[in-house]
């Protein structure tokens, strides 16, 4: 089985100091749960705080975005050579970044063969508008990301890449896509895109989370679908207590 992960997405929330202390009392209420990939991604101001704070408690620390350029003139970015021994993770491709930041699927593609290149693990984010779900341009849309993302990566790389599905129509809005509906976009799109790119066997073993106002209330009912392996979260990820009955949730579907 693949083993779930569960990132928190903190987004623009959380001073220095609100981060490390946030770490401080997360890591003991998530220390039974080690069946379950548990990851925070602060800002890159708590960064080292956080990852410092983490050490030996096997939660694991991720960035939100990176550069691809291992150094140069590129004024308030980071690179993924800074990023060694502080992140494990980098998210890549969320549609705020697309949306605010003039992500495109050239330079989601370039992040993620930069961070592989320096030994980071990207979760790469895709998704649909409202209107292109409405259109019914799902499958050509989320398709059509993960292969550019994708487009120059070898197989034998697959290992250390996570993919999130969502749906720019459900985050922050209090609209989820229902479960079945997850699961048969995550299974009958992603999955597929993966097995035509690599071969059935890579495409069973990513793991694909779903993001998209999740909650402890709902995490149960997406975790327990087949295709479904973590979740992508931000807001709830932000209260101890949400982010801990989540990776509960998380293990207690998967019976692990």
């Amino acid at each position: 089985m693949r083993k779930p992960i569960i990132a928190g997405n903190w987004k623009m929330f959380k001073t220095l100091s609100e981060s490390v202390a946030f770490v401080q009392e997360l890591a003991p209420k998530l220390a039974p749960f080690i069946s379950v990939e548990r990851v925070v991604c602060p800002t890159y101001i708590a960064l080292a705080a956080v990852a410092d704070a983490l050490k030996g408690t096997g939660i694991g620390v991720g960035a939100q975005s990176v550069h691809w350029e291992a150094q140069g003139a590129f004024t308030s970015q980071v690179a993924p050579t800074m990023l060694q021994g502080l992140a494990e993770y980098i998210i890549i491709g969320h549609s705020e970044c697309r949306a605010y930041l003039n992500e495109t699927d050239e330079t989601v593609n370039k992040k993620v063969k930069a961070s592989l290149a320096y030994g980071l693990k990207p979760i790469i984010a895709v998704g649909e508008s409202l209107q292109q779900y409405e259109a019914g341009e799902t499958q050509q849309v989320v398709g059509g990301q993960v292969r550019a993302a994708l487009s120059g990566v070898d197989a034998a790389n697959m290992t250390n890449i996570v993919i999130a599905y969502e749906p720019i129509w459900a985050i922050g809005t209090g609209k989820s896509a229902s479960a079945e509906l997850a699961n048969s976009i995550i299974g009958g799109t992603i999955r597929s895109t993966l097995n035509d790119l690599y071969g059935n066997q890579v495409a069973q073993s990513v793991r694909i989370q779903y993001g998209g106002s999740v909650k402890p209330e709902n995490m149960q009912e997406y975790m327990s679908q087949p295709d479904i392996d973590g979740a992508l979260v931000g807001g709830a990820s932000l209260k101890v207590n949400d982010f801990t009955l989540l990776i509960e949730a998380a293990a207690k579907a998967k019976g692990i």
